[in-house]
């Protein structure tokens, strides 16, 4: 049998972890083979071997049958192996072109670059695999999904054949991931084979002809989708039966803790994102803001939390407007905050797991004296936390947040609020890129949270999460609610006819 790719007994250790023990990999050609596994399972690491960003300590790579060595990404893009990683590298100020041929320039005479012929050639690519790109756009001016079609135009305009997509439908809307699935099957066609990275078992069912599962950075074994259900994959990934539905009594809402009335918030350029938008959320159930990307639910939020201004209107804790009150007082007025961006707003990713967990509490009595740190008592709170989350580490406390994988990460930052214990918990895409033993975690946690008398606003992408996690949800589109529904008595059909801003749904 050729192969295009063979990634024999990898073997890569970091310090304290061995992320991949000996793995073998075989990609046949013109296939779209899925990478599957839990967050820390090793999957983005041996991709990292393949586009040639780590170099593995035991273990061969086979392009087209030949051994090779990858030292680094340039020579990967020798072999025509492409990656897009999860999180894009653009330069926003560039146009989509500029970015495209960054690095691989076509020249002009005298050394200027010849921006027609590149404007030219990536139209070409974008027209023949699908794309719809402008090529004179900026990036900072176009939608996540966007963006992440120059990272594929980036790897077309080099000539890859191998392309490797790392958990590439985390940012996008169920419409996007639709295209992009359709993208792939385009490339595949013009006989490109595709490495996915993805712990989504619907999205390997819909796109993938084949898949290998590893856990804890082992190889558990490769399958044909077509013959596996999404039980016995999500089976082989975690190690044991996962429920995919949340278990929930039904909710019994009491007082209002979260009331806003006609706020109006303006985005990054100015431009009204919230118009006139009120609501209200009851402690003892799990209110979700749903919507497409870019409808102003990030920016409601924002203004809740603090990271926003308000331009009018208010927003009430507990019957006390906090508009106008710092971050500090908000957050001890009641509010947790898992954030949409946990790199960005979630945690500081060069300070310990330690350190991040004392972050909204580092100057309470509990874990300070006189202006000093208790560092015992910190010590102990982050054990516990570790503990109860099951917080995944190579050091433990010690660990630095940005060597955790995206999982853990998430973890400890809703281990870190929950453990505030506020009154209102706002979780802004709680589950983005995490894996479904990670995913029915922190909706079981979430849930315990509304049973505990607390007030839960969800802001989510995921459809599915939308109707199994919510007891009300709330419609956003072009900042304004075009419907508030129950869970229990609407539909994926409904909502989506709703966030596409064609249906008014009724607003109780």
């Amino acid at each position: 049998m050729e192969y295009v790719i063979e990634m024999l007994d990898i073997t890569k250790e970091f310090p304290g972890i061995k992320a991949n023990d000996h793995v073998t990999l075989q990609i046949k050609q013109g296939e779209i083979h899925a990478l599957l596994g839990e967050n820390g399972a090793g999957k983005s690491t041996l991709m990292s071997v393949l586009f040639g960003l780590y170099q593995p300590e035991e273990g061969i790579i086979k392009v087209k049958g030949k051994e090779v060595n990858i030292a680094n990404p340039n020579i990967a893009n020798d072999y025509g192996i492409g990656m897009v990683h999860q999180h894009f590298k653009l330069v926003e100020n560039f146009t989509v072109t500029e970015n495209i041929i960054l690095g691989a320039e076509p020249k002009k005479s005298a050394g200027r670059i010849d921006m027609d012929q590149a404007e030219k050639r990536v139209k070409e690519l974008s027209e023949q695999y699908g794309l719809h790109v402008d090529p004179k756009a900026k990036i900072e001016d176009i939608s996540v999904g966007m963006q992440q079609r120059v990272e594929i135009l980036k790897m077309l305009y080099r000539n890859a054949e191998i392309l490797i997509f790392d958990e590439p439908t985390a940012v996008l809307t169920p419409q996007e991931i639709h295209e992009l699935v359709n993208i792939m099957k385009e490339l595949v066609k013009e006989g490109k084979s595709i490495v996915l990275i993805t712990h989504k078992l619907k999205e390997i069912k819909e796109a993938a002809d084949r898949c290998t599962v590893l856990r804890r950075g082992r190889y558990i074994g490769t399958i044909d989708v077509a013959d596996t259900t999404e039980e016995e994959m999500a089976e082989m990934m975690v190690g044991r039966e996962v429920s995919f539905s949340v278990e929930k009594d039904e909710a019994k809402p009491k007082e209002v803790v979260l009331s806003i009335k006609n706020l109006v918030v303006k985005n990054n350029r100015e431009l009204v994102a919230v118009k006139d938008f009120s609501l209200d959320v009851k402690r003892g159930e799990i209110y979700c803001v749903a919507g497409i990307d870019g409808n102003g639910q990030s920016e409601l939020i924002e203004a809740i939390t603090g990271l926003r201004k308000v331009e009018s209107g208010s927003i009430s804790i507990n019957g006390k407007e906090i508009q106008n009150k710092s971050i500090r007082e908000r957050t001890l007025s009641g509010i947790g905050h898992i954030p949409e961006d946990r790199h960005k707003f979630g945690l500081v990713l060069d300070f310990s797991l330690e350190e991040n967990f004392a972050l909204q509490s580092y100057f309470d009595s509990s874990l300070s004296q006189n202006g000093l740190i208790k560092f015992e008592e910190r010590r102990k709170m982050s054990e516990q936390l570790i503990e109860e989350f099951d917080v995944r580490s190579g050091k433990g406390s010690e660990t630095s947040a940005r060597s955790m994988s995206g999982g853990n990460q998430q973890k400890a930052i809703i281990a870190r609020e929950i453990y505030r214990s506020p009154d209102l918990l706002i979780a802004a895409q709680p589950t983005r890129g995490l894996d479904v033993g990670a995913i029915e975690y922190i909706h079981k946690r979430l849930v315990e949270e509304r049973d505990q008398g607390k007030a839960v606003l969800l802001m989510s992408l995921e459809m599915e999460e939308v109707l199994n996690l919510s007891d009300k949800i709330a419609v956003i589109y072009e900042g304004e609610i075009a419907g508030i529904v129950n869970a229990s008595e609407t539909n994926e059909n409904e909502i989506g006819l709703m966030m596409s801003g064609s249906k008014k749904g009724a607003i109780k």
